[in-house]
């Protein structure tokens, strides 16, 4: 499993011209990709480490400071370019695996009290942040 953490002083995600998921003070916009052998471990584990880096102004973490988070999913993060112009997809696990998977890390969040907005599995998205360091964090499991 594949997350890209963003530390954002504002985000929103539109589907269909309509916001679903949004924040307007300091949190995180995590990009969560998912790969074929990723399991509940794997959740778990980016779920905390969104929870728990402290990489808000002061070595703060989301827990520390009740931030917010904006969770989309992100096949994209297993896009392989090292062949040819065109990425290929291969790596990024179809959507009946990875969508419970997403869904974990975002019940995981929730379940430490965090208040989490999300995107919609699947659908054509607008992500809209103002990244605030600019702080852009890879985790990988």
């Amino acid at each position: 499993m594949r997350a890209v953490l963003q530390r954002a002083s504002r985000a929103s995600v539109t589907v269909a011209g309509e916001v679903v998921g949004a924040f307007d003070r300091p949190g995180i916009v995590a990009l969560v990709g998912v790969t074929h052998d990723d399991g509940p471990d794997d959740a778990a584990t980016v779920a905390r480490k969104i929870a728990e880096l402290r990489i808000l102004r002061d070595e703060r973490s989301v827990t520390d400071e009740g931030a917010p988070v904006l969770v989309v999913s992100q096949f994209t993060l297993y896009g392989d370019v090292r062949k040819g112009r065109r990425p290929t997809w291969q790596g990024a696990a179809p959507g009946p695996v990875a969508e419970p998977l997403v869904d974990a890390v975002v019940a995981d969040l929730r379940g430490r009290g965090i208040e989490v907005s999300t995107g919609v599995f699947g659908a054509d998205m607008a992500v809209e942040l103002v990244n605030d360091g600019p702080i852009t964090i890879m985790v990988e499991t």
